[in-house]
This record gives C-alpha cells, sequence and structure tokens, in this order.
C-alpha cells in the first residue's frame, strides 16, 4: 500500500511539472486545460527559479589555506624548510622550503540553484522568500588526514528565509516608512555587500564572509535612511576556542549575536556603518581543588564579548562602480576573518577570563566596462575590468594572555588559522566577458603574508623576530552559465 501511495504521489509531482512546462501528460478537456493553465500562470507569477553552473580552473603557486575543494582561499602557508641553513652547508642536500610546491584543480562544485518566493499579499502585508543550496565538497581522508582535493560533492544549504514586508507607512505629511522582517538563513548583514571578484572567498578574509540564521528588521525611513536590527545564530560560520570551531559555546551562552546599523543612499551612493556584538560562552565546566587538595568539576559561566564596528561605502553610475569596506574585528573567526582569543586570566571559582585578537580588515574594488561588438538582442556582450586590493593588519590580544608558567610565552590562545600573521595583503586584476547568459573571467591573485615568529614576552598575540613575506600566486579562470 505505501509502494502504490509513493507512486501516485511521483505521478502527480511529474504532472505538475510537465504542465508547469507546458507538456500534457494525456488529453484533457477545457476545463483541465485551463486550470492548468491558471496554475502555471501562478506559479510563473509567484515563483522565479534561479541559478549558474559555474567552473573553476586554478592554479596555486604555493600550498595554502584554504577550503571547498581548495577553491575557497584564505593565505598562503609559512615556510616549512627541510633542514636549516647550517644543516645544510655540511649535509650534502639542497635546502628547500617543502610549502613552495603548486597546484592545479579543476571543480564544479559551486554549480548553485535556488527559487525565489514573492508578491503574496495578506491585508497589506507582503509575503516572500527564498530557497537556495549548491553543491559542497565533502571532505575524504589521507593518510589519517583531511585530503581537501577530493570528495563527492553534497547538495547545501545556503539561504531560506521567509520575508514580511510593510509599506507605504506615513512618517509625516511627506515622507513614508517600510518596514521588513526576514526570518531565516541569509547573508550577515556585515557581509552582504560583497566586492566584484570572480574568485569563491568573494574577498574573504579581508572583508566579513558569513550566512547564518538570524532575525532581521529593516525599516526604511524617507527616501534616504534606512535602520537595521538583526539577532543572529552560528550554523556553519563558528566561534572558535578550547573545543577548536563549535557552536557549542554561543548554545551555552544562551544570547544571540546582534547587530545594528545605519544606512544611508541617494543617487548612486550607499553608506553604511554598523556595529556587531557577539557574547559566547567557551566553557561551561571547570574544575576547582578542595581542601583535601582532590580536583572537583564545577558548573562555570565563562563569557567573552566582543564589539565590531564596519564602515562601507559604493559608488555607482553607468558601467563604473566602487566599493569599500573595513572593519575592525575583534575576535572575528565566525566571519571568516583570521580572529581569535585567549585566556588572560583564571580564577579561584574555576572560571577563566578572556581576551579578544584584534585585527584591521579593508578591501576596494573597482569596475569598469560595458557593451562590445556587434550587439544581438538575445546574447548581448559585455567586457569588464575588475580591480581588488585588500590588506590586514593583526593588532593583537586586547589584553596580554596568561603565562602560567612564566616562560614568557602565552599558554592558551585559539585561532582557526596561524596565529604568528602579522600582516596580508591582495591584489586581485580581473577579466570578464559576459554573453548573454554565458560568462567567461580570468583572474590574477597575488596573495603575501608577513609571517614572524614568537619570543618570550610575546605575550598580545604578535610575532615580533624572524619577519618575513611569503606570497601565493593564484591564476584562475571560471566559466558560468546562468539561467
Amino acid at each position: 500500500m505505501d509502494i502504490i501511495i509513493h507512486i501516485r504521489k511521483t505521478v502527480l509531482l511529474l504532472v505538475c511539472i510537465l504542465s508547469y512546462f507546458g507538456v500534457s501528460a494525456a488529453p484533457a478537456d477545457s476545463a483541465k486545460i485551463a486550470k492548468r493553465q491558471q496554475a502555471v500562470s501562478h506559479l510563473k507569477q509567484h515563483f522565479k527559479l534561479y541559478g549558474f553552473i559555474r567552473n573553476y580552473f586554478t592554479y596555486d603557486s604555493r600550498e595554502s589555506i584554504s577550503g571547498q575543494g581548495d577553491l575557497y582561499n584564505y593565505q598562503p602557508l609559512d615556510e616549512r624548510w627541510n633542514q636549516t641553513e647550517l644543516e645544510a652547508q655540511t649535509s650534502g642536500i639542497a635546502r628547500q622550503d617543502l610549502n613552495a610546491i603548486g597546484t592545479f584543480r579543476f571543480l564544479s562544485i559551486t554549480t548553485r540553484v535556488g527559487v525565489d518566493i514573492m508578491d503574496y499579499k495578506w491585508r497589506g502585508m507582503e509575503i516572500g522568500g527564498k530557497i537556495e543550496a549548491d553543491f559542497y565538497a565533502a571532505l575524504t581522508m589521507k593518510n589519517g588526514q583531511t585530503h581537501t582535493l577530493s570528495g563527492v560533492a553534497q547538495l547545501r544549504l545556503r539561504q531560506a528565509y521567509i520575508t514580511l514586508g510593510w509599506d507605504s507607512l506615513r512618517m509625516n505629511d511627506k515622507d513614508f516608512a517600510r518596514v521588513d522582517l526576514m526570518l531565516g538563513q541569509a547573508w550577515h548583514p556585515m557581509a552582504a555587500d560583497l566586492c566584484d571578484v570572480i574568485a569563491l572567498a568573494s574577498g574573504a578574509p579581508f572583508g566579513p564572509f558569513n550566512r547564518s540564521p538570524q532575525v532581521r528588521m529593516d525599516a526604511r525611513l524617507g527616501r534616504y535612511f534606512t535602520l537595521t536590527a538583526t539577532g543572529l545564530w552560528q550554523m556553519q560560520y563558528l566561534s572558535t576556542g578550547p573545543e577548536t570551531q563549535s557552536g557549542e559555546y554561543i548554545a551555552y551562552s544562551k544570547t544571540p549575536e546582534a547587530y545594528l546599523g545605519i544606512s544611508v543612499h541617494d543617487k548612486g551612493w550607499l553608506a553604511r556603518a554598523g556595529v556587531d556584538v557577539l557574547s559566547i560562552s567557551p566553557r561551561h565546566l571547570g574544575s576547582v581543588t578542595d581542601n583535601n587538595g582532590k580536583t572537583v568539576s564545577v558548573r562555570v559561566n565563562d563569557r567573552i564579548t566582543t564589539v565590531s564596528p564596519f564602515l562601507y561605502l559604493q559608488y555607482k553610475k553607468d558601467e563604473f562602480s566602487i566599493k569599500a569596506k573595513t572593519v575592525l574585528a575583534e575576535a572575528g573567526e565566525h566571519m571568516n576573518l583570521d580572529g581569535g582569543y585567549g585566556v588572560r586570566a583564571t580564577n579561584q571559582d574555576g572560571s577563566w577570563s578572556y581576551t579578544p585578537l584584534r585585527q584591521s580588515a579593508s578591501w576596494v574594488s573597482i569596475v569598469y566596462g560595458g557593451r562590445v561588438g556587434q550587439q544581438e538582442e538575445k546574447h548581448p556582450q559585455k567586457l569588464q575590468g575588475i580591480l581588488f586590493a585588500g590588506y590586514v593588519h593583526n593588532l593583537g590580544t586586547k589584553d596580554a594572555l596568561l603565562d602560567a608558567d612564566n616562560d614568557g610565552m602565552a599558554d592558551m590562545l585559539w585561532t582557526p588559522r596561524p596565529a604568528n600573521m602579522r600582516q596580508m595583503w591582495r591584489l586581485s586584476p580581473t577579466l570578464q566577458w559576459t554573453i548573454g547568459k554565458f560568462q567567461l573571467g580570468c583572474e590574477y591573485e597575488i596573495t603575501s603574508v608577513r609571517y614572524g615568529d614568537f619570543a618570550a614576552g610575546d605575550l598580545r598575540g604578535l610575532a615580533g623576530t624572524n619577519l618575513h613575506w611569503v606570497t601565493n600566486h593564484r591564476v584562475q579562470l571560471m566559466t558560468r552559465f546562468n539561467f
């Protein structure tokens, strides 16, 4: 019986799909045809399918820290010499940096599909939504370690939210307001304005990159101003801590991440300013020593609260646009920045006190281009030149880190990427050619990181000796078909 019910449901679904594309499964009378046409019209009015098929062909001159099949590039790895200079003088073997080796790959795992839902109304309230997914590189193991260059691409959720909107709310005799409420998973307000590059990382870690579950309110007040207030949770993009990156830290804090910002927009200009506040609990269990010298586990209420302000500016006119963003981040690793935090003190009740790593991260992108060649209405051609520049400066921890054994070295500092990074910059020129729904892009990306070593007394997470630059050259070709 269950099989028959399943078959009936499948047949019904196929009939609906075929009807949507104008294919009849069987002859039908005029009433059925009219009903079917009405259903198709409803789908076209309220549902919009979109997406693209995208391929990347990528060469790197050096081993790098990256994800998503090595397409999502963060930064080149530090030097890893096979022997010291003194050893090389007597060993008879050339001294080599083992990370100075190139790689090549091409993948289509970032292919995407989505559905926009729109134009539903109820008593003056507009209702809409979005469901969006793409493919994700599931990782396999090689020699007992994670191997990011192989695996099976799995479908994953990118965005899924509903929107409720109220328009034409009178403010005074001349101005009106509009209020939009969004519930679900979407772009973090600090990450929503992305730079114009074809690279999968979209400018990270030089700017925030994060999609999270959230409740967001946008209030457009008159022609020029919009206020945004958002409460967010963590799912894919997580804070780090004693148990590496985990969703437990925000779960035990019982406190949503909060964002408050303002946008100003007029005649091609857009400016945003906002601040993000995150309060997490890295531990909920600690230990103390009783009067008999025995260690006893106790509940603790560890907490670190961070504040990260940002500014964004954009100008567009005709075929030219320029965008810029800067953020002063505290423990910004949950936004794909080079963040983290550490312990500054241990307390008698078993709890720990923390201090965040701070960094300044900025980028600017410029786009110029227009139609080229002989135009056809169905296949317009467009050539764009893009230039991206980014810079990150590690400012160290807000307070000195704990040196429990008095050896001059910090004992507990957690960051998802190398803590000995002092500075980093990236320059990326791109050419992108669009022919109708097809796009071809070629990008050269040079990323250079200044690494160093920690010396005794470096208790603010700033490597101060043996400072040196390490550079990766990435050449990337992208093909994309939009639908």
